[in-house]
């Protein structure tokens, strides 16, 4: 018993890392694989999705929401694999299959044996959160995967003291700044940790200043795009934190932020921050451990969404992991079999919640939402139906227009989803199509010499005010569609523009 605690302390000391459990993981990585390889085919193109490809056929170094990262990405996968969601989808599967090899990798790196690197992996992959947003090609889903690389080759700096590994890291940096500009907040904290915790050092190695400039001068670019557009990604931060009081707000930010990381993962993360902070054995990533509850006051303050942080729960679920399988060897063997126990159990629930959590059931079967915020709640389900209807209802009505009409018509919709969609399904057949919505809305504005406008769920009293004639022509109702985008909307035909566009487009656009 003693030298098998003596074999554990000596790997949690970094002095001599374990052997890889190559098995075990690529099983682990494997199945959660196959679980998201089945959920990306299912059902269709989430809205947001819908926006990446459009805005990649709006190139620029900058967007109102977003790097220009996912919409380049996105407008590769649809070259090669024209319309089909699920090739769309594939690279944020295989990151995130990726994601958790490195997060048992990583519990690895900080000492642990077959056993905490198998834990850590399954507390990641059993996190409905954290493996099936992979299932869709969004920005979250990618700039988790990144923060995951970059903080394991943190580790592996802490460890090896290879300072080419910090450069390394600043290049991840400079990709995942065109994804998301929230890794800053997390270089901030490490700087702050790591000069308070240890080790000082790491903000002083010449090689993380090349690559801090490298990041800057990457995204130099962007920086130019932002301030000739008034700077919105800054103003999308007022946006997101109004949208917050759905999930709770502030009081509920810390419980919902746990729960993302699912059930096993919520215990695994818990004793995982208490390891960094309060394990002697693993007093050089002390700061890590630290720099999570930097990143969730930071958030919490900001009123950021509650998975804003969530790259970092690889390196700590690792640290959870080296040190619950720790702990399993001090205990005498009767509260081993109990700790052991228990945690068998909460794999096999976890598994059982990600495996309820995928979209395995068929679309006849799934109950419209009961009102608004059920929808919003649930939005990665209901944001994925309705496109065709969509479609279908704007090209019905554009085809009941006289020639005379057809041959000058814009269409503007309320919404960003609602013309990427009809950008992505019937750019070839119908007009123009135009939106103030979010990013949407810098892509560029109607003609005033327009004679009819088709205006999808545009407000009616703004089209009373803005035009001669307004007319219902088409109505939008999907049975499982997100409200507002693809059910309860109205399509109007609008003719004898009152306001130039030039005046009323500004005072439209909103994020």
């Amino acid at each position: 018993m003693i030298q098998t605690v003596d074999r554990q302390e000596q790997h949690i000391t970094g002095e001599e890392r374990p052997p890889v459990a190559t098995a075990g993981i690529a099983v682990v990585a494997g199945l959660s694989l196959a679980v998201l390889l089945f959920s990306a085919s299912r059902y269709g193109y989430f809205g947001d999705e819908l926006y990446f490809l459009a805005a990649g056929r709006h190139p620029s170094f900058g967007y109102a929401d977003q790097g220009p990262v996912l919409p380049m990405l996105a407008r590769l996968m649809d070259t090669l694999a024209p319309g089909s969601f699920f090739a769309f989808r594939l690279p944020a599967v295989a990151l995130t299959t990726l994601a958790v090899v490195l997060t048992a990798l990583l519990a690895r790196e900080l000492g642990g044996g077959r056993g905490a690197q198998l834990l850590a992996a399954a507390a990641y992959a059993t996190s409905p959160f954290l493996l099936l947003q992979g299932k869709m090609l969004t920005t979250n889903a990618i700039d988790t995967v990144l923060w995951v690389i970059i903080t394991w080759l943190v580790v592996r700096w802490v460890r090896t003291r290879h300072d080419a590994l910090l450069l390394y890291a600043a290049l991840v940096t400079a990709l995942d700044m065109q994804v998301k500009w929230l890794i800053p907040f997390f270089w901030i904290a490490v700087a702050v940790t790591s000069l308070a915790l240890g080790p000082r050092e790491l903000v002083r190695r010449p090689l993380l200043w090349l690559g801090g400039a490298i990041v800057l001068l990457a995204t130099v670019p962007t920086l130019i795009w932002q301030a000739g557009n008034g700077w919105p990604q800054l103003r999308m931060g007022e946006v997101i934190s109004g949208e917050q009081g759905v999930l709770g707000g502030r009081l509920m930010f810390v419980p919902l932020a746990i729960m993302t990381a699912g059930f096993l993962g919520a215990i695994v993360l818990a004793f995982g921050v208490w390891t960094l902070l309060r394990n002697p054995a693993l007093r050089p990533y002390r700061f890590l451990g630290a720099t999570l509850l930097v990143l969730v006051a930071i958030f919490l303050v900001m009123g950021g969404r509650i998975y804003y942080m969530a790259g970092m729960y690889g390196v700590v679920l690792a640290a959870g992991a080296v040190g619950l399988v720790e702990l399993a060897h001090r205990l005498r063997p009767a509260s081993r079999r109990l700790l052991t126990g228990g945690g068998a159990a909460a794999v096999l629930c976890s598994t059982a919640l990600v495996l309820w959590s995928t979209p395995w059931q068929h679309p006849d079967r799934i109950a419209p939402p009961a009102d608004d915020a059920e929808a919003a709640i649930n939005i990665g389900v209901y944001g994925e139906f309705g496109w065709p209807e969509l479609t279908a209802a704007v090209s019905e009505a554009y085809a009941a227009l006289d020639p005379a009409e057809r041959a000058n018509v814009v269409i503007v919709t309320d919404t960003y989803w609602q013309a990427s969609a009809l950008d992505q399904f019937a750019r070839d057949e119908l007009p123009p199509v135009y939106s103030p919505s979010r990013g949407y809305g810098y892509f560029g504005r109607p003609v005033d010499a327009a004679s009819t406008v088709l205006a999808v769920g545009v407000t009616e009293s703004f089209l009373r005010w803005n035009f001669d004639s307004v007319e219902p022509v088409g109505k939008v109702e999907s049975r499982l569609g997100f409200p507002g985008n693809t059910r309860d909307v109205t399509v109007w035909a609008c003719s004898g523009l009152r306001h130039p566009w030039a005046e009323t487009w500004p005072n439209l656009m909103h994020l």
